[in-house]
């Protein structure tokens, strides 16, 4: 059977782990794996009440899935909730890394914390959740890894030097993962989300996204759901030959 006599995205079987996954764009992205079959566990760090929401979303399309709470700045945590979650689910097939923060700050007033902080989330988080699950994909021969990035990572943002160091960084993970993987059929790719509604643009005054708003040709905010589409793409069986991409989900805008 060729993969054109099945369901093109059909996820079915299949074991997705997704950090940050207990709202906004890790939320659609728990919720549109869900919806193609996979059994989702959805990470978290704080918001309990959040996660398990995201998880009644899961389950409300007939999918199963668990919420799993750890720091993923924290090696020993991350290497025990993905050791425990391969011997429940036996494979972790799908590894989104969508945890990330914020925490803006002009270059000669920045904190060594808030460099630290965002690094420490959006990069080395990054790297010790590819490190734990990439054991087993390789083991398995098999798998997909999407990290979530940003425009800010290619173009740069006046005021967020550590958020798009740390995106920046992720694109070339990416890549370099994408390379020493490939062999094993694991597959590596990045989605670059530009302004969307519900994420970290949340923060923005009305007048700064209207600013922002004017420099996007579609003239509006993504959604959520747009990122997650991207994201279901590179996971399904559509993306069979795609690796070391960035798919830029950013309605035209370059800077």
């Amino acid at each position: 059977m060729s993969e054109w006599d099945r369901p093109l995205t059909s996820l079915v079987g299949k074991t997705a782990l997704v950090t940050g996954g207990s709202r906004g764009i890790g939320r659609s992205i728990s919720v549109a794996l869900a919806l193609c079959g996979a059994f989702v566990a959805v990470n978290y760090r704080g918001s309990e009440q959040e996660a398990r929401e995201t998880l009644s979303m899961v389950r409300g399309h007939g999918a199963e899935g668990g919420v799993y709470q750890f720091d993923v700045r924290d090696p020993l945590a991350v290497d025990t909730v993905v050791r425990s979650l391969v011997e429940e689910r036996r494979t972790i097939d799908i590894l989104v890394n969508n945890a990330g923060i914020s925490q803006d700050g002009l270059l000669s007033r920045m904190k060594d914390a808030q460099w630290e902080d965002v690094l420490g989330v959006n990069l080395s988080g990054a790297f010790n959740m590819c490190r734990a699950v990439s054991k087993y994909m390789i083991r398995n021969r098999s798998g997909r890894i999407v990290n979530v990035g940003s425009t800010a990572g290619e173009t740069g943002n006046a005021g967020q030097v550590n958020y798009s160091a740390a995106k920046a960084g992720l694109i070339g993970l990416t890549k370099a993962m994408a390379r020493e993987l490939a062999p094993r059929n694991i597959l590596v790719n990045c989605v670059a989300p530009g302004i969307i509604r519900g994420g970290m643009s949340d923060g923005l005054t009305q007048e700064q996204s209207e600013a922002i708003r004017t420099h996007v040709p579609l003239g509006r905010m993504g959604e959520p759901e747009d990122v997650a589409a991207a994201v279901l793409f590179l996971c399904s069986p559509m993306s069979n030959y795609v690796t070391g991409q960035v798919i830029r989900v950013n309605g035209g805008l370059y800077m």
